[in-house]
């Protein structure tokens, strides 16, 4: 299952930084994830300093 960013996001790109397939950009509001891309490895919500990211 694809995480996807709440918002709860902050937008302080700690979750696209350290994305190993770079599926996180920055959106109008907060960051987005392309779910198509996403590898569901964790580490966005691992970053993250309030736990935006959730697995979908």
């Amino acid at each position: 299952m694809a995480y996807q960013i709440s918002s709860d996001c902050i937008s302080c790109g700690a979750c696209a930084s350290e994305c190993p397939v770079s599926c996180i950009s920055e959106g109008d509001s907060q960051y987005t994830i392309d779910e198509s891309a996403c590898i569901d490895c964790g580490t966005c919500a691992s970053v993250c300093p309030v736990q935006a990211p959730q697995q979908k």
